[in-house]
């Protein structure tokens, strides 16, 4: 039978008698539209049968899954076949019919069996009925099949199929899912790594706390052999094994198998960086391996490489210096004395103390995270250089890792600290045994000139807690994080060609499975980037290294930086040492003020970006040696600011650029650093339910916390007066603008007051 001979046939069909030679005529249009969908009773089958192939798994979070766009049919070059086959189809009619079959509860358990929930369903039928509703023309066969149920030819039940088609266009996870479960399950990493697995590798872990010399034997183990790779957490550290290896005679560079160092091994249950040690620890092809860090990861590291076969030789270092906690506080910065290092939390306790340190006639180096490596090697050059009259240090607990410092005394300024859980949110807690036992051993170390070392806090009621602290049991590690690879993301993103790199991440964590060895990594820095530059066409391999790139999301500079960067590479222009020089406006002025030497230290990052990147695109960033002597250009102007940090404190004071992190404007007004940390001891004291006596008045309070400071030389009775005026002078500014609010919120509601009656 001819296509137009079966065409005109239907045509003279009556309705009844049309459903009845449906599948005759389907069948000989089955060459020209291809196969039509099956009824419900055969769907049914295949619910039951896809739902048990799902294995039990866990069920995915459909918030997750961001429709795709499906356009409706436009006008057809061939004509409306559908109707020449039947008749036109009647809209409202078939609005009717669609809103009936949203309705159905058989429809919707239906769904529910292929995964639609609720909300899926929702989003389906909508966009479903808006394709139907705004086609010119319909395919013929749900053409044909809506207008047998408009004639009462067909039951409405019979669109499912269709229904369900549309669904798995907007939402194609629906139909890949066991695969993609497949793709994410990291149940087994160590298979990741065929390579590492051919070889039978010894590992010997060096385990001890601070200054006990663990780190000191494997590096010497690394500068004997033929060739090594050491791996640490801070490019402070690969800084200074670099410059001890080329000053041992051992030539070498920053990317540097014979031997392998991995330091400080217990960063492996790191929320955010984690995946990174254990990628290192089961995928280095080295002959010997040597792990450096707390005795708390050994029991992990050991049932982590027996599943790899291989056995772990611990070799335990005790502490070569003694050190002990006080039992007094320091209570005052008077109380200061050479050798004391005063550890803060924040940039801006960070500031505020040194300024009071300053007003006592003393001098201090500053060494704190987002400083460059050679800024802060200097900063603890002129600590430890017993000729220079710099006594006291002033650091976060970036001192923690990586410098050698002359201190006598750890002083903890506060004990809270702000921190991002598993979960990716931000948390404000005392800091963890693990955290303080690694600052206070910086106290005496072996190679100093105190042979003892001591730890004390700056208030009275902190010191209980401190000794708690630090008399606490350091929990094992029970998990080392995991990070999907290029090429999981790859094999996903073959199933879901469609989702934004972001949401691929999203979904492949939620999919994925791990076991009680193991943890995925919060993916929230990458997904920044990723959601920074999904405009800009890139391939996905270049995209997810682009993303993998470590930057300070709190920069927007590094940020933008990173934004042109990754456009650049789009258009295939090379990021040359001229493009770059405009980029960061070189040259460089000496920082005025303690803004102008944060945005020095954000321009050292965006030059330690590009080198992160040269290494993995070499023709794309290929003047790495020159932006390398640039950045020691940096380097130098930083060093020189920091070292006046001070005079730009005072200068910042003066003209209200002090406060860089977000703060309510109440608080900002206060001498925020201060403050801020008296407020933070009594959330302390509150929430680990110490027995205070009833607090006084707020205003006794305020009187005595403001007694206090100026007794500490934190406030000056000049000081204090001027706060006064200015937090009286925003107390009344406030409340005018309050009160204009509430004026014209009147005027607006008595305006309209007559057009709602």
């Amino acid at each position: 039978m001819s296509f137009p001979r079966c065409a005109l046939l239907w045509a003279r069909l009556p309705a009844g008698r049309q459903a009845g030679h449906r599948a005759a005529i389907c069948s000989a249009l089955r060459p020209h539209c291809g196969p039509f969908p099956g009824v419900l009773g055969q769907v049914s089958v295949l619910a039951t049968t896809s739902s048990s192939a799902s294995g039990g798994s866990k069920t995915p979070n459909t918030a997750l899954f961001v429709p795709l766009s499906v356009k409706p049919q436009g006008p057809s070059a061939d004509g409306d076949v559908g109707a020449e086959l039947t008749r036109p189809l009647d809209k409202n009619k078939v609005k009717e019919i669609l809103d009936k079959f949203y309705k159905r509860r058989e429809v919707q358990k239906l769904g529910a069996d292929y995964g639609l929930d609720a909300r899926l369903f929702h989003q389906a039928f909508i966009s479903f009925r808006n394709y139907i509703m705004q086609s010119h023309s319909l395919d013929v066969d749900i053409h044909i099949v809506l207008n047998d149920i408009c004639f009462g030819a067909a039951h409405v039940d019979d669109l499912f199929p269709f229904f369900l088609r549309h669904a798995k266009q907007i939402f194609p996870v629906l139909e890949c899912k066991d695969d993609l479960r497949k793709i994410s399950d990291l149940r087994i990493p160590p298979n990741w790594y065929p390579d590492a697995r051919a070889m039978q590798r010894k590992i010997i872990f060096h385990s001890g706390p601070t200054n006990s010399g663990k780190t000191y034997h494997a590096i010497q183990k690394y500068f004997s052999a033929k060739s090594g790779v050491y791996c640490g957490p801070l490019k402070l550290l690969a800084h200074e094994i670099f410059e001890k290896s080329n000053a041992a005679g051992v030539p070498c560079d920053l990317v540097t198998d014979e031997v392998a160092v991995i330091d400080e091994i217990q960063m492996i249950r790191d929320p955010a960086r984690g995946w990174a040690w254990t990628r290192a620890l089961l995928g280095l092809c080295a002959e010997e391996i040597h792990l450096c860090g707390e005795p708390a990861a050994i029991d992990l590291v050991t049932e982590l490489m027996f599943t790899t076969g291989e056995e772990v030789e611990v070799r335990d270092y005790k502490r070569l210096t003694p050190i002990s906690v006080l039992d007094h506080a320091l209570e005052s910065l008077d109380n200061l004395r050479p050798g004391d290092c005063i550890v803060c939390f924040s940039k801006n306790d960070i500031y505020s103390v040194s300024r009071q340190v300053e007003i006592r006639g003393l001098e201090s180096a500053v060494i704190y995270g987002s400083l460059p490596p050679g800024a802060k090697l200097a900063q603890a050059k002129k600590f430890n250089d017993p000729n220079d009259p710099c006594k006291i240090l002033v650091a976060t607990d970036a001192i923690g890792m990586g410098l050698n410092l002359s201190i006598r005394r750890i002083i903890f300024y506060s004990l809270i600290k702000p921190s991002i859980n598993e979960k990716g949110e931000k948390e404000i807690e005392p800091i963890t045994t693990s955290q303080a036992l690694q600052i206070a051993g910086r106290a005496g170390r072996f190679s100093s000139q105190f042979k003892e070392g001591e730890v004390t806090t700056m208030n009275r009621e902190d010191l209980s807690l401190l000794k708690e602290i630090l008399n606490r049991p350091v929990d094992p590690i029970r998990a080392a994080g995991l990070h999907p690879t290029a090429e999981q993301i790859e094999m996903f993103a073959y199933h879901l060609p469609d989702t934004t790199l972001s949401n691929l991440i999203d979904i492949f964590v939620d999919f994925s499975q791990v076991d009680g060895q193991y943890f995925v990594c919060n993916m929230d820095d990458f997904k920044f980037s990723a959601e920074l530059i999904q405009h800009i066409p890139l391939s996905l391999r270049v995209r997810y290294v682009f993303c993998t790139a470590p930057i300070n999301k709190k920069q927007p500079f590094v940020c933008s930086s990173l934004l042109q960067f990754a456009r650049q590479y789009s258009r295939n222009e090379p990021l040359t040492f001229a493009w770059l020089r405009r980029h960061i406006k070189w040259p460089l002025l000496p920082p005025k003020n303690i803004k102008d030497l944060v945005d020095l230290e954000a321009i050292h990052d965006v030059l330690d970006l590009y080198l992160w990147l040269s290494y993995r695109f070499m023709d794309m960033f290929p003047d790495a040696s020159v932006i390398r002597d640039l950045q020691k250009e940096l380097d130098a102007i930083i060093q020189d600011g920091v070292h006046n940090i001070t005079k730009l404190i005072k200068i910042s004071e003066t003209r209200k650029l002090l406060n860089l992190e977000s703060f309510p404007s109440e608080s900002r007004s206060r001498l925020s650093g201060a403050l801020r940390s008296q407020a933070r001891r009594a959330r302390i004291t509150k929430v680990l339910g110490s027995k205070a006596a009833e607090p006084p008045s707020p205003d006794a309070r305020e009187l005595s916390l403001a007694s206090r400071l100026v007794q500490q030389g934190l406030l000056t009775p000049d000081m204090l007066k001027q706060l006064e005026k200015e937090w009286m002078t925003q107390q009344i500014e406030h409340n005018r603008e309050r009160t204009e609010s509430e004026t014209h919120s009147k005027g607006t509601r008595r305006k309209k007051e007559p057009d709602s009656d």
